[in-house]
């Protein structure tokens, strides 16, 4: 008991001891011997291993067992295409020396929180690193390698195999052809390429054509992003004329006072935009002219096709006609006439007395005559009726009588 305790206790007082072998290892990249440690990340994973010593690791300022950049999290060759480095490390044997001796002389003299050689004295940060940057662990690159008896076959530890029983790459595939020293140096690097590509295809967001359009959209506030919040944000860019928060939509609109100001808040925000944690969306406003236009044939500005609420009818009904307009077109008047003369074209109403056919005299009033004037509150508005129109006054009677 006393032995298992005393071990313990060494075990946990030199642990670094424990996964670390001195001078165990050559430098993949300048081929002189460095500690190594080894050490396996968790339950069923596979035992990891530096593959490069510290200062080469410091000098491309990248994690000695993946070769990744420590800020970003991307291939060396990604990182420098962001921040426009030329790789300057030289490749022969006795060059290779004595440019890591000068380096390791000016990483002792530094303070040890800035990157040396051209990384130093490269730009802080780039948009396309920004948007290509992981922020979360990447626990697939833990996982064992792929068992070899499983593939012909032979496997017959079943479960209790330390190794992946899952079908290897194929051959063919670029990322199957990996290589440090490539990997190192920045060039011919397979994940970088790919990743490169990715960063091509990426949206962008174009100021438009307008000059007179200043404001910008900024969707998917939540119920916490306030208008303070967003002002400390944008205010950087430049003068801010207006503040537009929608809580219900969960959007807001920034007017700035210049052009330059609000293409410099959309370059600088676009997809790296982040508020209490929620990553925003920034997209430039509509003109005034593009708000006043109107849908037309059930196609919208975008010229995508209006789909028909539900519930809602296809077309509207016709408007309602009033008395006067129904009687002139029963009898087929025409109502802006005066006097209102029947058109003998047309068969009259069932029920009335057929009238004299066409030649045989002019034509008459039908015996009924036409109904009278709707009253003041049911004429259609601008329409003026004047007594002398009315048929059955005795002016119109006489000038019937005087026809005969």
């Amino acid at each position: 008991m006393a032995t298992s305790l005393g071990s313990n206790t060494y075990n946990r007082q030199n642990w670094e001891d424990s996964t670390k072998e001195k001078y165990g290892k050559e430098c993949k990249i300048c081929a002189r011997p460095f500690t190594v440690f080894r050490w396996c990340p968790g339950v069923r994973m596979r035992f990891k291993k530096t593959e490069v010593c510290q200062t080469c690791s410091k000098m491309k300022n990248v994690c000695q067992t993946c070769l990744l950049d420590l800020e970003y999290g991307l291939p060396i060759q990604v990182r420098d295409t962001g921040l426009s480095i030329k790789d300057d490390v030289p490749k022969s044997d006795v060059n290779k020396e004595y440019y890591t001796q000068n380096m390791e002389r000016e990483i002792q003299n530094s303070d040890g929180t800035r990157p040396v050689g051209l990384l130093g004295k490269a730009p802080s940060s780039s948009d396309m690193l920004l948007k290509l940057a992981r922020t979360t662990p990447y626990y697939k690159r833990n996982r064992p390698h792929i068992c070899s008896f499983w593939v012909k076959g032979e496997c017959k530890r079943g479960e209790e195999c330390p190794y992946r029983h899952e079908k290897p790459t194929d051959p063919d595939d670029p990322l199957a052809d990996q290589n440090i020293k490539d990997r190192y140096y920045g060039i011919n690097d397979p994940v970088a390429d790919k990743l490169l590509k990715r960063a091509s295809a990426m949206p962008r967001l174009d100021p438009p054509e307008d000059k007179t359009i200043t404001t910008l959209y900024i969707g998917g506030l939540g119920e916490n992003v306030t208008d303070s919040e967003l002002r400390n944000h944008f205010y950087q860019f430049g003068e801010i004329r207006t503040i537009t928060l929608v809580q219900r939509q969960q959007c807001a609109f920034i007017q700035f006072a210049t052009r330059p100001a609000a293409e410099l808040a959309a370059e600088k925000s676009f997809n790296k935009l982040i508020v209490n944690g929620r990553r925003l969306t920034v997209k430039w406003g509509r003109s005034q002219a593009a708000k006043g236009k109107e849908p037309k044939d059930g196609y919208s500005e975008m010229g995508t096709r209006l789909e028909p609420v539900p519930g809602l009818p296809a077309a509207l009904p016709p408007p309602p006609v009033l008395e006067e307009e129904s009687t002139a077109n029963y009898f087929n008047l025409d109502p802006s006439s005066s006097p209102a003369v029947l058109n003998l074209s047309l068969p009259p109403p069932p029920g009335l007395p057929n009238p004299p056919p066409p030649g045989f005299g002019p034509p008459m009033f039908h015996p009924m005559g036409p109904p009278p004037p709707p009253p003041m509150g049911l004429r259609p508005p601008g329409h003026i009726h004047y007594p002398s129109q009315d048929p059955q006054r005795m002016g119109a009677h006489a000038a019937t009588r005087h026809g005969d």
